[in-house]
């Protein structure tokens, strides 16, 4: 009887307790729902008044009435992140792979500090691990996670590393050769002393800074230096091309196949009609 007893008691909370998860999952990790939005648009803003709190605290000569309220207003912002940071690792189906994963290193480090000063506070000769207060920065990075279009962005990035890595190769090898033949042209006499410092002013010429402290006064090295200038505006161009056609690619595809979000790994890009994952083979929920 005691066994029929639990039996009934879980098959009668059991399923209730997944319904309630799932639809948490949908909200938290969710961005097509009317309370997923809603959601993401408080943590925008909570994370916003974070990062305003750190500014503003960094400020010298504040009176104490505005630090202590600072300080509440931190401890606030951090339960409630904490709050979020339980709530995520409860939802998920494989909460190992949600904490070792970007977002939930970011996730922590993001409040581990306040929790960190109870304890290092009052100690002079150990006040440098103040510093560690500085990681909060880090809320400014969950501020992707709630943003699908930063997700097309990454995966367009990383469609173009490749690319990216050859052009970049590209710059290192033309600097080289631009401050080698500038080297040979000036000389010592117009600042360029060495090879390593006429390659240093190929990147700042190139790259369009100029910071002028280092220039050429003939004729023959401003004519190279009106060409790398020029050369410098056209390489801009090209990244950009790079990177917008993967970008267009990306939305081009997520529009025709979905972006359906797995609740166990957290995998993106499902087809629409797709029933499990396609990266753990788990059964997809309806989201839709």
């Amino acid at each position: 009887m005691t066994g029929i007893d639990k039996k009934n008691i879980r098959g009668t909370h059991e399923p209730h307790d997944r319904s309630v998860r799932q639809e948490l999952f949908i909200v938290v990790f969710g961005t097509h729902t009317r309370a997923g939005k809603l959601f993401d648009l408080a943590l925008l803003w909570l994370i916003i008044l974070s990062v305003l709190i750190v500014l503003l605290e960094s400020i010298p000569n504040l009176t104490y009435n505005i630090t202590h309220a600072l300080r509440i207003a931190e401890w606030v912002v951090t339960i409630l992140f904490t709050i979020e940071y339980v709530l995520r690792i409860w939802i998920v189906k494989s909460p190992q792979k949600y904490i070792l994963s970007w977002y939930g290193i970011i996730d922590l480090l993001s409040i581990l500090p306040t929790y960190l000063s109870i304890f290092l506070v009052g100690s002079q000769g150990l006040a440098v691990i103040r510093a560690l207060r500085l990681l909060r920065v880090f809320r400014i990075l969950k501020l992707m996670q709630f943003v699908s279009e930063a997700r097309t962005l990454g995966r367009a990035l990383r469609a173009s590393r490749h690319k990216i890595t050859v052009f970049f190769l590209f710059l290192i090898v033309l600097v080289f050769i631009l401050g080698s033949i500038m080297y040979l042209v000036e000389g010592g006499e117009s600042g360029f002393h060495s090879i390593p410092q006429s390659i240093y002013w190929a990147i700042v010429t190139l790259t369009t800074v100029g910071y002028g402290d280092v220039t050429p006064v003939t004729v023959v090295g401003k004519m190279i230096s009106s060409l790398v200038m020029l050369i410098g505006y056209s390489i801009i161009a090209i990244p950009t091309g790079i990177v917008g056609a993967e970008i267009y690619r990306e939305v081009d595809d997520v529009r025709k196949r979905g972006n359906r979000i797995c609740e166990n790994c957290g995998a993106e890009g499902h087809e629409r009609n797709a029933s499990f994952c396609k990266n753990c083979g788990n059964r997809l929920t309806e989201q839709d």
